[in-house]
């Protein structure tokens, strides 16, 4: 039996790059045609954790904040080790992915497999748009996601 897979796609598209993770989850949703179940989370992650406990396998996207190039693609192994939290603590949510997904651990609702795309953003003020190096980025990740949805392998990289 082929596992459940969801995509989310995390962000606050009034902030800049901090839209990265929707605009990946809305090209996603398209390209899949139903054939995964992609969701946007914008409010508070707390719903994040409900939402990834009823799957066996999640691609999770939102912008990061580690200091590196914007644009830059951060991958990581969600389910086998924690992932730095002040990489992905920079937006309007008081409960980030991180804290997020070390809740779903600690509960032992985490999935079996969590991949966690973040892209290296730039400007997170309201009222700014995507920047470029985001924009492109973003659609790496997407054709990236629609390898992985094909594949169970799991690996962390930074381009």
């Amino acid at each position: 039996m082929e596992p459940r897979i969801l995509v989310v796609g995390v962000g606050n598209e009034d902030r800049g790059d901090d839209a990265a993770g929707l605009l990946v989850a809305r090209q996603l949703n398209k390209a899949l045609e139903g054939r995964v179940r992609v969701v946007e989370v914008r409010g508070e992650l707390d719903e994040l954790l409900n939402i990834v406990s009823n799957c066996e396998r999640a691609i999770i996207i939102d912008a990061a904040r580690s200091g590196a190039a914007p644009g830059t693609i951060h991958t990581f192994d969600a389910a086998s080790k924690p992932i730095p939290v002040s990489w992905f603590h920079h937006s309007t949510h008081a409960f980030g992915v991180a804290e997020a997904l070390e809740l779903a651990r600690v509960l032992n609702r985490i999935p079996t497999s969590v991949l966690l795309y973040g892209i290296e953003g730039s400007q997170f003020d309201f009222g700014r748009s995507l920047s470029t190096e985001v924009q492109d980025a973003a659609e790496k990740v997407v054709a990236m996601v629609l390898t992985e949805v094909g594949s169970p392998a799991v690996q962390e990289r930074t381009e």
